[in-house]
């Protein structure tokens, strides 16, 4: 939702594991993973937490959305089957601008292409019915993501999934009515700073996964591609352009520990050849 940054990049992990208990296994109240379990009254109030901060962001978009000339129908008919903030705010901003109406679109679309990303991951880690994929699939967005990949378990990620992209849905459909609808009383959306909160909530999310020196490298090159790519080309190819940042980090990575490996045993070719020399003398 007004998002608004997998992988960009979360720390996903390992998929939830079943629970486990007895002697020498992870124990009771813990999973295989050794990641303790959460109660369901706490994903619950998580999932509430970020579905009511990111959702009352609809107003943002229903008043940019209305002033940039959209009827109250077009802009609830986005909310409704878009149902993605980063790239509603895209297309309304581009129309508003004084973009065509297909480019702004296709800037809309390359900014909804990480949500394939997400929904590539959370398959593995919900492992919905195939009757209800279909259904889930419009609520696969950066929040519900964030959510349901920060749990230990498959039932709580799927409880966080469930009530992050429901309580976001509605509340964003509705904040978006009551934004169109009353334009001229809400003014300037940035003096608010409502346009704000979606991004602040999956910041918010996203810092404390960030553990390992990789990760937080992998978090700043993103950054930096993102913003530094931003003034030169179409909206929403700079984010997916700042996901390079992890085959980058880690070619390096890679690179730095082979070299490190090699400081540890120098030239084995060349020790291993002094060694048949000595045994033909």
């Amino acid at each position: 939702m007004a998002e608004q940054t997998s992988s960009a990049v979360i720390r996903a992990g390992s998929p939830p594991e079943r629970e486990t208990a007895g002697p020498g296994r992870a124990g009771a109240g813990r999973t295989e993973a050794g990641r303790a379990e959460k109660p369901d009254s706490a994903v619950v109030r998580d999932a509430l937490g970020v579905g009511i901060a990111v959702g009352l962001s609809g107003f943002a978009f229903g008043v940019t959305s209305a002033g940039s000339g959209l009827s109250v129908l077009q802009t609830c008919a986005l909310s409704l089957l878009v149902f993605t903030g980063a790239s509603q705010f895209a297309l309304v901003g581009a129309i508003a601008a004084g973009g065509n109406p297909l480019t702004a679109a296709a800037g809309a679309f390359f900014l909804g292409v990480r949500n394939a990303f997400y929904g590539l991951r959370l398959s593995q880690l919900l492992a919905l019915p195939r009757v209800v994929r279909p259904f889930a699939a419009h609520w696969v967005i950066d929040e519900t993501a964030a959510v349901s990949l920060a749990q230990p378990t498959r039932r709580s990620a799927r409880i966080g999934f469930t009530v992050t992209g429901l309580t976001l849905y509605v509340l964003w459909n509705l904040t978006t009515l009551l934004g169109a609808l009353g334009a001229e009383a809400i003014g300037d959306t940035d003096a608010w700073g409502l346009d704000a909160a979606g991004p602040a909530v999956f910041l918010a999310l996203l810092a404390p996964m960030l553990r390992t020196s990789t990760e937080r490298a992998v978090a700043g090159v993103a950054v930096l591609l993102g913003l530094g790519l931003l003034p030169v080309l179409p909206a929403g190819v700079p984010v997916l352009a700042a996901a390079l940042a992890a085959p980058a980090v880690l070619y390096v990575e890679g690179r730095r520990a082979a070299r490190s490996a090699t400081g540890e045993n120098p030239r084995p070719d060349t020790q291993q050849a002094d060694g048949r020399q000595g045994e033909d003398r």
